[in-house]
């Protein structure tokens, strides 16, 4: 049944309307109205005009906007998480834990709003006080993608406006309601004063229309390196700050005195979880020559124990990915990869969007599915010799995000993680792993630097501003 979203929206737009599909079933869950490039501009001019007056709201009252929007969040979780489902194909647990660390990123966020965000600095003038302090952007645009739809909106989201700034939130398309309108709908009714957040669903055209936006101060971006890119090389033509966390070829790392059977578990859920869809996916499973048959034996046993079904019907641990660009590109790797030599272990085909749990070995690093980050549930094992061998194939990729190394020798492990050309490394855990009291983010190919999580958020979603003063005047020459 296609359920009425209109309510959702609070202004209309103008853009065409489209069919939003569920993943699982290909049925039509509501008609989705896009935004136009004259509704980015409206709402980025809007957004302008709001934002002084809620940067100069007292603190306490911004962050108790927060507070409210993450109580009405935990209040409305089963409509969240019900559209979090049928909309992105996750798993009730994933859209759980989804919705549980969005009111977490709030509560950071109102807390972030009462710390000391300046210095005072000393001077060389004698009776000159330096000011040194972190003011609002002014309007940030915020580009978020399908995979984590919620999340990856919320961590950028509620610190900005928390900070004092005003945004324009540009959803995926699929993802716009549980990322997007019902976001809107929420901070609404939190409190938040109307032009302060505008939600413009759309499709590639609307996100260039906020990064080119002059009202627009910056970007932040989650999604492709490609798209990636081309967003940094707008907003570097424009002078326009731009944080960009994007893609991943993850390495997991088992070194020859691990556990290979807690090594095993670890590795199925960084390549399985959310059908692989994550950007902090094992994408290489780096597997010393010692072990890699034992442990090629039990990530496959791991695969083939897990259930591929609608999750919205059915209690499985994969559900269907996302659309079927997504599932020919899954399908071609793993096809490509095995012609060229690669050993089928698990898994390896699925019907419509369903695929299932699939683990290739002897995988060399002249495969797709080594070079190419998969974004499905396929782990390729790759076997090495040593460890200067195995930094060497880590550091090959240009992405950089996140790696894991399963040893008893924790020296080694960190030893190892500091040769590493990636942004976060968890020794004895998976890739896919996030603390948000933690700077998160990449190296190389997988961002331009820019960190999201803690006392970092202060820095992204501000700029600063030198002020000094002095009580009388100096003489100068002139």
């Amino acid at each position: 049944m296609t359920e009425n979203i209109a309510h959702l929206y609070s202004a209309p737009l103008t853009g065409p309307q489209v069919a939003l599909a569920e993943p699982a079933t290909g049925a039509t869950l509501a008609e989705l109205r896009l935004a136009a490039a004259a509704d980015v501009a409206a709402a980025a001019e809007a957004a302008a005009a709001a934002q002084a007056a809620w940067a100069a709201t007292p603190f306490d009252q911004r962050a108790a906007v927060m507070r409210r929007a993450a109580e009405l969040l935990r209040e409305r979780g089963d409509t969240f998480n019900r559209w979090n489902v049928r909309e992105c194909g996750s798993i009730l647990p994933k859209a759980e834990w989804e919705l549980n660390a969005s009111y977490e990123q709030l509560h950071n966020a109102a807390g972030l709003i009462a710390q000391p965000h300046g210095h005072i600095m000393p001077s060389s003038v004698p009776g000159r006080t330096n000011l040194w302090s972190r003011v609002p952007i002014g309007v940030v645009g915020i580009i978020a993608p399908w995979n984590y739809p919620l999340l990856l909106a919320m961590r950028s989201l509620a610190p900005a406006l928390a900070l004092g700034n005003a945004v324009l939130l540009k959803p995926a398309l699929q993802g716009s309601v549980c990322g997007g309108l019902l976001l809107a709908e929420l901070f609404r009714d939190a409190g938040l004063p109307a032009g302060v957040l505008s939600v413009l669903p759309g499709e590639a055209d609307v996100g260039d229309a906020i990064v080119r936006d002059a009202h627009v101060g910056m970007i932040s971006f989650t999604g492709s390196t490609a798209v990636g890119k081309r967003i940094g090389e707008l907003c570097g033509g424009m002078l326009k700050k731009v944080a960009l966390e994007l893609g991943g070829n993850n390495a997991f790392i088992v070194l020859e005195d691990a556990d290979i059977e807690a090594a095993a578990s670890h590795g199925a859920w960084g390549a399985f979880l959310h059908q692989g869809q994550i950007c902090m996916q094992a994408g290489r499973h780096l597997v010393h020559e010692a072990v890699a048959a034992q442990y090629a034996e039990a990530l496959a046993r791991h695969a083939k124990a897990l259930r591929v079904g609608n999750p919205d019907t059915e209690t499985v641990h994969l559900g269907p990915l996302i659309n079927a660009q997504q599932r020919a590109k899954v399908g071609g790797i793993v096809s490509d990869t095995l012609a060229r030599g690669a050993s089928l272990l698990a898994g390896g085909k699925g019907e419509g969007l369903f695929y299932e749990a699939t683990v290739l070995g002897g995988v060399t690093p002249d495969m797709p599915a080594f070079i190419d980050e998969i974004f499905g549930p396929v782990a390729p094992i790759t076997a090495f010799a040593g460890d200067d061998a195995l930094v060497a194939l880590v550091n090959s990729s240009p992405y950089g995000l996140s790696a894991a190394i399963h040893t008893r020798d924790l020296a080694r492990g960190l030893e190892l993680a500091q040769r590493l050309k990636t942004g976060m490394v968890h020794i004895n855990d998976q890739t896919v792993n996030a603390e948000f009291n933690v700077p998160f983010g990449g190296m190389g190919a997988s961002g331009n630097g820019g960190r999201f999580g803690g006392p970092v958020n202060a820095e992204e979603f501000t700029q600063s501003q030198w002020v000094s003063m002095v009580s009388r005047p100096a003489a100068y020459p002139f």
